[in-house]
C-alpha cells in the first residue's frame, strides 16, 4: 500500500535512544488518512508520538468498509525501497501486481510479503468483482542496512503456523512466536501475529524481555494488561515483558508487532526508506525519469506521481517526533 498524502512530510525514526526499556501503557490514536476513491484508513505508525516497534515503521488499519457497490482499494503502481510490505486482510481480497511480474489475490488470513529491496514498484486493488466487505492492516518492515539493497522478491504464505491457548488462536505472520515460525523472510529479530480470542477469554501470551511491543486492535472488546483497546487503535508497550495479559469482553481481533529494537536511524519519505537525503532525492528522480523501480504491467492507470520533497533538509534522527 502506499502513502497516498500529496504533502508528504518526512518521518525520521530508528535508533534506541528512545526505545522504553520498561514496559509501559501508551495508547496511539490512529491519523484518519484518504486511501483512493472510496476508502479511508486509520494510520498508527509513523505516529505524531512514536514511530517505530522493532523493525515495524508503518502501519494502517482499514475497515471493514462496505464495498459492494464501489470499487474499493484502488492503489495506482507506486515504488518502495528499503523495506517489506505486509498485506494481512480478515475480509476482502487485494489483487497484488509488482515490478518483477508477481500477480497474486490475496485473501484472508494469508501473508502477502514484499521485499522492496533495492527498488520495486507495485499496485493494489479489489479484484473483479469483489466481497462486499474490506477489513485489514498494511504494514511495512525497515531493512537493516546489511539487506536494504537486495533483490526485490514477493512471497505469498497461504499456509501459517498456529499457537493456541484456551480462548486464543494466534496466527504467526512474521518472526516468532511461542516456538513457532513464520514462513516469511525476516531479516531482524522479529514476530507480528494476528490474536482471535473468543468471549471470555482471559489468556496471557509469552513474550521476548529484549523486544519493544504493541497491540492494534482489529475488532471486538479486549483489553490488553488491564488496558481497554479500540478497534483502530494501538497499545505501545515498551520492553521488559514476559508475557502479555489478554482478555476479551466480546470476539476479538488483535494484532501482536514487536522486534528487537531498530538500532540505525532512518529518513522515511512519501514511500521510500533511507540514510539520508540524497538517496530520497535520487529515488524521486529516479520514479519521476522511470528507471530502477520497474514496470507494473496490467493496472489499468497511471502511476502515482512522487510528491514534491520538503524545503527543509531531511535527516536521519530518533524513533520519535
Amino acid at each position: 500500500m502506499s502513502n497516498l498524502e500529496r504533502e508528504a512530510a518526512p518521518a525520521v525514526c530508528g535508533g534506541r535512544g528512545f526505545v522504553v526499556a520498561e514496559p509501559v501503557r501508551e495508547l496511539l490514536s490512529p491519523r484518519r488518512v484518504p486511501l483512493g476513491e472510496s476508502s479511508e484508513v486509520r494510520r498508527l505508525l509513523p505516529n505524531l508520538g512514536r514511530r517505530m516497534i522493532g523493525a515495524w515503521c508503518f502501519v494502517d488499519h482499514y475497515g471493514p468498509d462496505d464495498i459492494a457497490d464501489e470499487p474499493g482499494m484502488q492503489v495506482p503502481p507506486h515504488p518502495h525501497m528499503g523495506l517489506q510490505t505486509v498485506s494481512w486482510l480478515h475480509e476482502g481480497e487485494v489483487l497484488h501486481r509488482d515490478s518483477t511480474g508477481s500477480l497474486q489475490t490475496i485473501r484472508p488470513r494469508e501473508l502477502g510479503l514484499m521485499t522492496s529491496g533495492r527498488a520495486i514498484s507495485h499496485s493494489e486493488e479489489s479484484p473483479r468483482p469483489h466481497a462486499r466487505f474490506l477489513h485489514g492492516a498494511q504494514l511495512w518492515v525497515a531493512l537493516p542496512d546489511s539487506h536494504r539493497h537486495t533483490e526485490p522478491r514477493f512471497e505469498h504464505h497461504a499456509g501459517l503456523p498456529v499457537v493456541t491457548a484456551p480462548g486464543l488462536t494466534a496466527t504467526v505472520i512474521l518472526g516468532a512466536l511461542d516456538g513457532a515460525t513464520s514462513p516469511g523472510t525476516a531479516y531482524t529479530p522479529i514476530v507480528g501475529a494476528d490474536l482471535a480470542l473468543t468471549r471470555g477469554a482471559d489468556v496471557t501470551l509469552p513474550l521476548e524481555p529484549d523486544f519493544e511491543y504493541a497491540v492494534l486492535s482489529m475488532s471486538g472488546e479486549a483489553h490488553v494488561d488491564g488496558v481497554p483497546v479500540l478497534p483502530g487503535s494501538m497499545l505501545y508497550l515498551g520492553c521488559g515483558r514476559s508475557g502479555l495479559p489478554l482478555r476479551a469482553e466480546s470476539d476479538a481481533g488483535l494484532m501482536l508487532l514487536g522486534g528487537e529494537p531498530f538500532e540505525e536511524e532512518l529518513v522515511m519519505f512519501w514511500n521510500w526508506i533511507g540514510r539520508s537525503q540524497e538517496e530520497i532525492e535520487q529515488a524521486r528522480r529516479d520514479w519521476t525519469e522511470g528507471t530502477r523501480f520497474g514496470e507494473v504491467k496490467g493496472y489499468e492507470g497511471d502511476p502515482l506521481p512522487a510528491p514534491a520533497l520538503p524545503a527543509t533538509p531531511l535527516k536521519a534522527r530518533g524513533r520519535v517526533r
